[in-house]
């Protein structure tokens, strides 16, 4: 029955993912993609919340499996962020694609950071 839990979490998180992709993309006249940043991050503090809320025993083993590994797994994409960040620098964006990579990184281990703090402080 885990599995279940997974894949109805990728059913969420995959259209998720490419609708907030779209509408923030469509927001910015830029090429750094800003909607695979912003679900990347987003998915990095989900998964910070929900590791720590296990942690203090908030969230049980099949919250994860729905959440972690099947919301955030849909959700968030290293395969598309290396991509992106490979055509910026074939397209000779170069100042993008260091901005990207280094922002992504920074920015999706702060958050992840962020949430386990937040989830710890609101379940002591």
């Amino acid at each position: 029955m885990n599995w279940l839990l997974v894949v109805i979490g990728a059913a969420i998180g995959a259209p998720l993912r490419y609708l907030t992709d779209r509408a923030v993309q469509s927001r910015h006249q830029s090429v750094f993609p800003w909607g695979t940043f912003v679900v990347n991050v987003t998915g990095c503090l989900i998964l910070g919340l929900l590791t720590g809320a296990a942690g203090v025993g908030a969230a049980g083993h099949q919250l994860q499996l729905l959440l972690g590994t099947g919301l955030c797994g849909a959700l968030t994409t290293y395969s598309t962020f290396s991509y992106e960040t490979l055509r910026l620098t074939e397209t000779g964006a170069g100042l993008y694609a260091a901005a990207n990579a280094v922002a992504s990184v920074a920015a999706g281990l702060g958050a992840a950071f962020a949430g386990v703090s937040i989830a710890e402080a609101l379940g002591a």
